[in-house]
């Protein structure tokens, strides 16, 4: 059985097709950052199937934990860098025109192999680990290095090597003539030549040597030459491509599946640190599959920070607290308040934390949900004919269609093309629906009666600076609505806000 860090029990392929919710949540640039470089690995479908497990998900936490430390990271990451070096060479194997050239990458590919198995294990074995994923797959190879394949693999990879290391030839050149033959003692005229030189040289001169690429394809000279050095020893080139025959399909499934999954959590964790590094703080948080208990302090918004990391903008944290019936965050506030990003958010928490992945929160506390679900106000789109009202309410019905008591659910702006009256008559049925059903969901809007639909809708409010109502602080309270949210909507969409008034004046 193939063992993993990322999954406790084999699963099947994880989905290559984004989410939809990812676009809502921006989401899909959160993945593009962490993913950036690593493109080999091919990652994102890691970042598609969320686990609905809790055991899965802690499963993944104590991986996390042991890669935060250094001892264990510079260890994965230095087979990492092995491996690189086996798959390039193992391209070559494939892109290079040269039959020797070609078995030459093959058994280098092979070689460096064993290395980085072997220097896996070592270092393995001499750490504490408390993952499952890690102390398995270094069960795993004990059991690999004590193998009759992967011992024969390296030792034929060595005695190759010796043997390679053993041809000596001369290269004889003149004119365009060129000579091929076998090294029987003849005199290196190097040091000679140096010393007839010596006399010449003026002091420490800059170095105009050029270092070849390792990964340069030979030219058809060289090429020559190899033919014509392998017609001299038969025996050993013989041996080379009985190696490379024997040896197909040297590398275990395991290894290949731990380098690959390995990256998933390197490419988060390397993206985390741009941030911790900055103060904000990331943690693996408590789930729970049955308990709706919420409770997360200094929060923010992964995709947001992203975009200010670099630009010395602060970042601004917020916390939620959800308790016994509590379930539907109403929040209203002044636009631009820093709502939607509030909605984004609360989002992001309950998909990370189903990823397994540390969080952006001080601490958190959350329901691991059956599945995400968002609504975000789109443009009108010719192609179906609906207005914008319409299309937003058959967009809400497909997402109350497929949501359960074990959704999450995220509503941003809903219904602001409507009136004030249609607005709170469309909100009370579809926050009613979302209360019945037992869902948690944040509901983004300018209504602030539905803020006091029930004992199960919590208010919380965008504020601004007290004496400058016209500045945000971007964080969103716990408090009861104001009252203002659809007043300075109505006045932001007719240009009277104290900004557009004083334009206007001045």
């Amino acid at each position: 059985m193939v063992c993993s860090v990322l999954f406790r029990r084999p699963r099947a392929s994880a989905r290559r097709d984004e989410p939809v919710i990812f676009g809502d949540l921006n989401l899909d640039q959160v993945v593009a950052a962490v993913a950036a470089g690593r493109d080999e690995y091919d990652l994102r479908p890691f970042f598609h199937e969320p686990l609905r497990d809790v055991d899965a998900v802690e499963y993944r936490h104590r991986v996390v934990q042991d890669l935060e430390r250094d001892d264990v990271r510079s260890v994965v990451d230095e087979f990492a860098a092995l491996m690189q070096r086996v798959r390039r060479h193992l391209r070559a194997v494939q892109e290079r025109s040269s039959g020797y050239e070609r078995q030459r990458y093959f058994l280098d590919a092979a070689d460096l192999y064993c290395q980085a198995v072997t220097a896996l294990w070592s270092a393995l074995a001499r750490v504490e680990l408390a993952s499952e994923g890690l102390a398995g797959l270094r069960e795993h190879l004990a059991g690999y290095l004590g193998s009759g394949a992967i011992q024969a693999l390296a030792r034929d990879a060595g005695d190759m090597l010796d043997e390679l290391a053993a041809v000596r030839y001369c290269v004889h050149v003149r004119g365009a003539k060129v000579t091929v033959s076998r090294y029987e003692g003849q005199a290196d005229y190097t040091p000679e030549i140096v010393k007839t030189f010596a006399r010449f040289r003026q002091g420490e001169v800059a170095d105009y040597r050029v270092r070849l690429r390792y990964y340069q394809d030979i030219n058809h000279v060289e090429e020559w030459i190899l033919e014509r050095v392998a017609r001299l020893f038969p025996e050993t080139f013989t041996a080379l491509a009985d190696f490379c025959r024997l040896h197909v399909g040297f590398v275990d499934e395991t290894v290949t599946t731990f380098d690959r999954e390995v990256q998933f959590y390197l490419a988060y964790l390397t993206y985390m640190r741009r941030f911790t590094d900055a103060g904000l703080s990331f943690c693996c948080p408590e789930v729970s599959a049955t308990s709706k208990r919420l409770r997360v302090s200094g929060a923010f918004d992964l995709a947001l920070a992203t975009k200010l990391a670099g630009s010395g903008s602060e970042v601004v944290c917020n916390d939620i607290d959800l308790s016994d019936a509590e379930r539907v965050v109403v929040v209203t506030g002044p636009n631009q308040g820093g709502k939607t990003t509030f909605a984004r958010m609360f989002g992001q928490l309950h998909y990370l934390a189903a990823l397994g992945l540390p969080v952006p929160a001080r601490s958190a506390r959350l329901f691991l949900p059956d599945r995400v679900f968002t609504h975000f106000e789109r443009e009108e789109s010719l192609d179906t004919l609906h207005g914008k009202l319409e299309d937003e309410l058959v967009r809400i019905h497909d997402v109350l269609d497929h949501a359960t008591g074990d959704s999450v659910i995220v509503m941003n702006e809903t219904f602001t093309s409507t009136t004030l009256q249609d607005a709170l008559v469309l909100g009370t049925q579809i926050l009613s629906r979302i209360v019945d059903r037992d869902c948690l969901a944040v509901y983004v809007t300018f209504v602030d009666e539905l803020s006091l639909l029930s004992e199960a809708t919590v208010s919380m409010v965008g504020m601004v600076v007290p004496d400058d109502p016209a500045r945000r602080t971007f964080e969103v309270v716990r408090r009861a609505a104001d009252g203002r949210a659809y007043a300075m909507a109505l006045a932001e969409k007719y240009g009277l806000t104290y900004e557009a008034l004083r334009r206007r004046v001045g």
